[in-house]
Parts: structure tokens; sequence; C-alpha cells
């Protein structure tokens, strides 16, 4: 009977689907606002992020994924190239990432519904709060029937949460520059970008962008839900690269030439954008669809991050990083135990937005938080690709970074030069959004960096502690059951 349902898993995602679950679990609307505050210069920075850290990635992932095909993901490949305690090391920065990257994404769930209703409760942190535990909360539920649940979840919302929006919001930016209105950017003179590329606080907003493009990795964890993973995954993830980039610097576009960049709301920036269409076209009725639209678009792309990476926590588990309950999966396949431990956590990690001075200050904090513990986990990746061609020089790798030990030198070393400059530059505090000052934000962000990076320096000692703790409890217990015999 196990046998028959494994099989049955193993062909759960076609290629279609795995297009859509990574275009989901990494394209995101709600990171249009952030990269609109770059303004005419956005292209420039966007394709000079695809270069440097969104192709590497795919293409770094892709022949990872496609030489070891196993469930685990990043902790597979750097397991491979330096052991199983770096590994764990990599896929806690993955996991943890995301328990402190949902408040945002969630954040931007609660501001689309409190924009509807009344735009100040977009910056209501009682009712942000209140929304992001209770969505994150509903989505775990439905994670824990299984990826089947998580699949057709994503798979929905992705289409009418996230494809048809973005389209919209790109149809209707076209519309408003052909219709001969007044724009917020000019497209066509080239000293905005001299003037960007020299300006330090523009570069910070880099990390947004970078953010944006976290994730075409993350679904390889589903390789042995996928048939032929070999063959499937490196064209899905070079097809997903090219729509993300092309979605997201449309998408920004459209948001920039209409909303000054001054008044663009990190939160409800989408709205803010829907809401100055359809006023002018006399369409207002149809915002109540578009937050609804948004919505689900928010819960899609937290379904598909949801699971994902607690199963290569779960194969960190098995190899003895965790307590053996952390092991436990529930009759649908799902790893219940790290599922509502990651549940617990992230509803004490919106605690923040009671830390920080304002809304949009906590907002940044958590992004530019969780895109440096992100590019941790990224340096190790990039890094695992370039040692494995050394360590297996002769392994058959179904899809391979072409030009030999030079080319993947190449592409893997733009990726660590990316994460690398992305993780310092998160260090300087934004100047236009209330972070409390230089020195609260830099104490904040050291003290939850090491924080975050200390549970898998400390979880072997816990680990075993809590072994010969148990191996004791038993003796004692088979004493007292003997003298009662």
């Amino acid at each position: 009977m196990k046998q028959k349902n494994a099989a049955v898993v193993r062909h759960l995602l076609g290629g279609f689907s795995l297009i859509l679950v990574t275009v989901g679990a990494v394209d995101s609307i709600r990171n249009l606002p952030t990269a609109a505050l770059f303004g005419s210069s956005l292209v420039f920075f966007f394709i000079f992020g695809a270069i440097l850290f969104l192709f590497p990635s795919a293409l770094v992932a892709a022949e990872l994924v496609s030489t070891w095909p196993e469930c685990g993901g990043v902790y597979v490949w750097v397991r491979e190239a330096f052991g199983k305690k770096t590994g764990f090391l990599a896929i806690w920065f993955q996991w943890v990432e995301n328990v402190i990257w949902f408040p945002t994404v969630l954040s931007f769930i609660a501001g689309s519904i409190g924009y509807m209703i009344a735009p100040n409760l977009a910056s209501n942190r009682f009712f942000l709060v209140s929304i992001i535990i209770a969505s994150f909360w509903l989505v775990t539920i439905v994670n824990l029937r299984g990826v089947n649940s998580s699949v057709r979840l994503g798979n929905f919302c992705t289409i009418f949460g996230l494809l048809i929006p973005i389209a919209l919001i790109i149809v209707l930016g076209i519309k408003w520059v052909l219709s001969g209105r007044v724009i917020n950017i000019d497209l066509t003179d080239i000293r905005d970008l001299e003037i960007n590329i020299r300006n330090p606080h523009i570069w910070i907003a880099l990390t947004g962008i970078m953010l944006s493009f976290c994730g075409l990795e993350i679904t390889t964890v589903h390789a042995l839900d996928v048939h032929k993973p070999h063959k499937s995954y490196p064209k899905a993830l070079l097809i997903s690269a090219l729509i993300l980039l092309v979605t997201l610097i449309l998408g920004a576009l459209a948001i920039a030439v209409v909303i000054p960049g001054t008044q663009i709301n990190l939160i409800s920036g989408v709205m803010q954008t829907f809401d100055a269409f359809f006023s002018f076209y006399g369409m207002h009725w149809i915002m109540p669809l578009i937050a609804f639209s948004l919505v689900l678009g928010g819960i899609g792309g937290v379904s598909s991050w949801i699971l994902a990476p607690t199963r290569g926590l779960l194969m960190a588990a098995r190899d003895g990083h965790l307590p053996p309950h952390c092991c436990k999966e529930n009759r649908h396949g799902a790893p219940s135990s790290i599922l509502l431990y990651q549940a617990i956590i992230v509803t004490f990690v919106v605690m923040i937005f009671w830390l920080m001075p304002s809304v949009g200050g906590s907002y940044w904090f958590l992004t530019v938080l969780a895109a440096q513990l992100y590019m941790l986990m990224y340096i190790f990746m990039f890094v695992s690709a370039i040692y494995l061609r050394y360590k297996h020089p002769n392994l058959k790798r179904p899809f391979c970074i072409p030009g030999g030990k030079i080319g993947i030198w190449i592409v893997a070393g733009f990726g660590i030069l990316a994460a690398s400059l992305t993780f310092i530059i998160g260090f300087i505090p934004p100047h236009n959004i209330n972070t409390g000052g230089v020195w609260r934000y830099e104490i904040m962000l050291i003290s939850c960096l090491l924080l975050a990076s200390l549970p898998p320096l400390l979880s072997r000692k816990a680990l075993a502690k809590s072994l010969v703790e148990d191996k004791k409890f038993l003796k004692v217990k088979v004493r007292k059951r003997r003298k009662k015999l």
C-alpha cells in the first residue's frame, strides 16, 4: 500500500505545474512598490540583478537538482559538498529566512484588505498583526494536508491572484502612457540613471529587488514528486526566470509612472496604483475584486513557501540534527511537527511590528533581515556548486553549466558577488523610511542575525545532551519495572 502511494506522489508535478509553482513562489506583485522607488532606473537595476543573481541561481540550481534529484534541495547539495553539519546550516538559513519573510508578505495581504475597508487600516498595527496571524495559521492547516493540497492551492492562487493582476497592472500602465496622461518618471532621460547609480541611497533599495529574485531553488525539494526531474527542472527554472524578469520590470514601471516616488506605500502601493487607474477610468467598483485577487496571490505565495523548506529541514532532522519528534510526518506526508513549530515562531516574529517606530520601518527591517539570511544560504549553494565540480569531476550531469570549470566559476562567482553585496548593503538604513535611527537599526539587525544563526550551532550539543538524559530516564524506568516484578 505504501509503495502504491509513493508512486502516485512521485509524479504529482508536471512541467507546467512546476513552472506555476516556481513562478508563484518567487514572483510577487507585493515586491513591485519597492522596485518602483528606483524610478526610471529600475530597468537597469533589474537587469543588473538578473545577470548577477537571478540567472546564476537558476543555472546553478538546475545543474545541482538534475545531478542530485533528491528531496531536500539545498540541504542535499551542501551536504554532498561539505558534510551534514554545513548542509544543516544552509537549510536552516533558508528555513529561518522564510519564518522572518512570512510576516512581510502577509502584511501585504492585510494591507490590501485594510485599504479596501479604510485606507488608514493599512497602517494600523493591531489590524495587520491580527490578519497576519490568522492567515498564516489557515494556510498552515491547508499544508498539513500534504503536497497535493499545497500544489492545488498554489496553482489556483498563482493564476488568479498573481498572473492575472500583474498582467492587468501592466496593461493599464501601458494604456496610461499611450493615452498621454502625466507620468512621474522620464523613461527617455538617461541622466536619471547616471544620478541614481552614484546615489548610495538608491543602492539600498537593491535589497528589495534581490529578495524578489530569491527562491528559484525552493521547488527543488519536490524533486521526488516530479516526473523526470533531470529534464523538467532545468527547463522550468529557466522559463520561470524569464517570466519573473519581464513581469517584475513591467509591473514596477506601471507603478512608477502613476504614483510619485515620495508617495509610494511599501505595503499598499499596489492598491494605490489600481485605485489611481480605476478612479481615472470610472471603474472604482472593481477594487474589491482586485483586493480579493491580491489576497489570493499572497496566500498562494505563502502556501508555496510553507511546505518546501520544511521538507528540506525534515531531511536534516532525519540525519540527526533535530530531536526525533521533528521527523514526524502525518498521514498526508507533511512534516507536521516542524509545520506547527514554524507557525508558533511566526506568531512571535510578527510582534516586530510593535518594536519599530512605524509600520513601514517594520516591513523594511524584516525584508532586510530575511534577505541577509537568504544571501548566506545562497553563498553556501554557489560555493558548493563550484566545489562539487572538483569533488565529483566525472559524475554525469544531465544539465551542466557550459564552459567547464571556468564556466562554473564565472556563473557561481557572479552569484557569490551579488549575494555578498546584498548582505553588506543591508546594514545601511534607508533615509526615507523611519527605522528609529541608525544605532537602533544596526543593533536590532545584528542581534537578530546572531539570534537566528545560533540554533544550528547549538543544536548538536543540545541534542546530544537530550539523548543522554533520555537514556538515563529509560534506565531508571527499567529498574523500577524490575523492582515491581
